[in-house]
């Protein structure tokens, strides 16, 4: 069975226990890829790995390089969210993205 995690500062991400998911709180920018490499690397052998990590958008900006890295692979989906210092724009520039590569133009 394959699990949703998310990854933020403790603020942001701690009320998502409450609904099920998996809650890995990272306040240092600087241990967020070897912890994000981590999540990843659960289902590679054979485990019960992430078929989604929510990274809140202030985090994923300091994981940009290895996000980008993922892209190319089926699972984990890696989504950003906005946490609790307010939206930077990430996430809806990602789905314009994403969009714009599945559809040809972008039609957001």
């Amino acid at each position: 069975m394959l699990r949703c995690a998310v990854l933020g500062d403790t603020e942001s991400v701690k009320g998502f226990g409450a609904v099920g998911l998996e809650v890995f709180p990272c306040d240092d920018p600087a241990k967020a890829g070897p912890l994000l490499r981590r999540l990843v690397s659960a289902g590679e052998a054979g485990g019960q790995g992430y078929a989604v990590i929510y990274v809140t958008e202030e985090l994923a900006l300091a994981l940009e390089k290895d996000i980008k890295g993922l892209e190319e692979q089926m699972l984990p989906a890696v989504i950003p969210i906005p946490g609790v210092k307010g939206n930077t724009g990430l996430g809806t520039r990602r789905l314009h993205e994403a969009v714009e590569k599945a559809v040809g133009s972008d039609i957001l």
